[in-house]
């Protein structure tokens, strides 16, 4: 699974790919979400869900590091990013 494929499936299919082949690395929380990072394959993924009833807001494949910017202090990245 290369990220264009990833990005171009809709929620339900890339929630079933993280699932299966995705390692959780970290939750952080920002406003009414709550944010889970995940690593598939060669690029990074988050869902992205809504406060109380954790409806899926967002899900989204990424390689930018700029993303990552909010888990650098909390995950260890070193092994997966080489």
């Amino acid at each position: 699974m290369n990220l264009y494929d990833f990005n171009h499936k809709n929620h339900e299919k890339r929630i079933a790919l993280i699932r299966t082949q995705g390692e959780f690395l970290a939750v952080r929380v920002s406003n009414y979400y709550v944010i889970k990072l995940y690593s598939v394959d060669k690029f990074f993924a988050e869902i992205w869900y809504r406060g109380e009833n954790c409806e899926v807001g967002l899900v989204r494949g990424f390689t930018g590091i700029a993303l990552l910017e909010p888990y650098l202090e909390m995950v260890d990245l070193s092994e997966i990013t080489e």
